[in-house]
């Protein structure tokens, strides 16, 4: 909130499996803080993953992403290990729309 000056113009973008549930509550929370409804929704990156080959095939969840054109996308995870998701995530995003930024959110 405090990055962007307020929520108009932010989706939040929960990467499935942690994410998305994170995502979903820091959108409820922010509605609560700010009042205003904050768009948010869940991202399937494993098909976007550069070690897709070391992985066993999983179940692949479905994305639910509100539209990105134009907005700040703030991608939510657990965690950041290496980058990979992350990288994943925005390569994903790309499949739809064309956000003005991407901002990573993660617990530590």
């Amino acid at each position: 909130m405090e990055r962007n000056r307020g929520t108009e113009g932010i989706v939040l973008v929960g990467i499935v499996a942690k994410g998305d549930h994170i995502a979903l509550r820091l959108a409820a929370k922010l509605m609560e803080l700010e009042g205003v409804p904050v768009a948010a929704g869940s991202l399937d990156v494993s098909q976007h993953r550069d070690d897709r080959h070391l992985r066993e095939p999983a179940h692949r969840a479905t994305s639910n992403v509100p539209p990105i054109d134009g907005k700040v996308v703030v991608l939510v995870d657990d965690v950041i290990h290496h980058g990979r998701t992350a990288r994943a995530a925005m390569d994903a995003l790309m499949d739809f729309g064309r956000p003005r930024a991407i901002q990573l959110a993660v617990l530590r």
